[in-house]
């Protein structure tokens, strides 16, 4: 039996009204559940609809959370995951996935404990939260911008539209998103909100992105797309980063689930410096058990030139690459190539470098990092610490996370906080 406060519509006596800022995945969880506590909600989009960036998640998939245990979740935010705890075991991943099979959307699990709707339609997730906010009489105004959001004597009072209207309310949820795919109407206007409260915003960046390389050969490569390799980040001979999985080159640099969950670990750094990344293009061979199968490659077409001696050995694309990058002349026959000539061309399979030189921009990020800082929110309720009355959910705070689901998670769980606590006596 699933506990009715969190599952269930439980009107109160004490009926406040509160006010959701942003029909993203969070305001419309946090509209969601301050309706189910009892409140008259209220919830402002500026967009035609609602859902806007999670009509786009996970490929239009809509990746809705992880099911692995708890403890892969913390592991998984990238910053302040601390702050989390309250609200992650107040609304776990179970609690998600029970959630939206309550709303009627039947889920899956793939590879990685990706949660997914069986449809594969992220519309559908769409659909069962929009279905649920009109059983709950949520008052929906789309195609309404919020200008602004007003105290009064350290307490939230209301919130300004563009047309200079004033609407009051007891308590305000802020959940305008970042500033990531800015098409979709996250344009920071949460930041702009906070700032003018009093709170700091920590720096603003993009995350979760692919990255640009310097190299000549970067054209040539695009469109390939590398699997199980090791891909590792170095600044000069620190390692930033290493993880095993699948890359793509794309016309400016790289992408794909290892660059861009790398890209959360080491986007500080690439704003100032470049940074090396490493690929061992053959990570289930050591040096030793390469240089055999060199051998053996070169045995098979002892005859042959260099060049027409290695098509096992990498995809069609990167072959011209890695004749030129050798240093040993393609035409030259491979029962010449000396033994230090063929152990040096090992090291460059294991060993294939770029230069990172810049992160790509919010219009490509998935999320932004960075946002309003922690420490100034109550991470049991998400209530601003400045201002009683007003709360923060999602992306707008200063969390985030990899790839897998892991940044939804963050959004439905801040959400619920919020959701749950608008509208009581502080």
């Amino acid at each position: 039996m699933q506990n009715s406060s969190v599952f269930g519509k439980n009107k109160g006596k004490n009926m406040k009204k509160v006010i959701v800022a942003g029909g993203g995945a969070a305001g419309m969880m946090a509209a969601i559940f301050a309706a189910r506590n009892g409140h008259e909600v209220h919830l402002y989009e500026k967009n035609e609809k609602l859902g806007k960036k999670l009509f786009i998640t996970g490929k239009g998939r809509c990746n809705l959370t992880n099911a692995s245990d708890m403890e892969v979740l913390f592991q998984s935010v990238v910053t302040n995951s601390k702050f989390l705890y309250s609200s992650f075991y107040a609304f776990t991943n179970d609690q998600t996935i029970a959630f939206f099979e309550s709303l009627g959307l039947k889920t899956k699990v793939e590879r990685g404990n990706r949660v997914f709707p069986v449809s594969d339609h992220s519309s559908d997730v769409i659909g069962a939260l929009s279905r649920e906010l009109k059983r709950l009489d949520v008052s929906i105004h789309l195609n309404t911008a919020v200008r602004s959001v007003k105290e009064k004597e350290g307490s939230f009072f209301a919130i300004e539209l563009e047309d200079k209207t004033l609407i009051k309310g007891d308590a305000c949820i802020i959940a305008t998103g970042g500033i990531s795919y800015p098409s979709t109407g996250s344009t920071g206007d949460g930041y702009r909100f906070a700032r003018e409260l009093g709170h700091q915003v920590t720096k603003l960046m993009p995350s979760l992105v692919p990255m640009e390389v310097r190299e000549w050969f970067i054209p040539q490569l695009q469109g390939l797309s590398l699997r199980n390799v090791n891909a590792s980040i170095y600044d000069g001979k620190k390692k930033l980063y290493e993880e095993f999985g699948e890359m793509l080159f794309t016309h400016y640099g790289v992408s794909g689930p290892l660059i861009i969950s790398a890209s959360s670990y080491v986007g500080n750094r690439l704003k100032d410096k470049e940074l090396q990344l490493v690929v061992d293009l053959k990570p289930a061979l050591s040096y030793e058990q390469l240089d055999h199968r060199i051998l053996r490659d070169f045995e098979e077409n002892r005859n042959k030139r260099f060049k027409n001696a290695i098509d096992k050995l990498f995809p069609a694309k990167l072959k011209p690459v890695m004749l030129d990058l050798s240093g040993i002349d393609p035409e030259k026959k491979v029962n010449e190539i000396s033994k230090m000539e063929r152990e040096a061309f090992g090291y460059l399979i294991k060993n294939f470098s770029m230069t990172l030189t810049n992160l790509r921009g919010f219009n490509e990020a998935i999320i932004t990092k960075g946002g309003v800082k922690t420490k100034e929110i109550a991470p049991g309720t998400m209530e601003s610490k400045l201002v009683s009355g007003l709360y923060f959910a999602g992306e707008v705070l200063d969390l985030d996370a990899l790839t897998g689901g892991y940044n939804l998670q963050i959004a439905w769980s801040s959400a619920y906080a919020a959701g749950m606590h608008a509208g009581k006596a502080s």
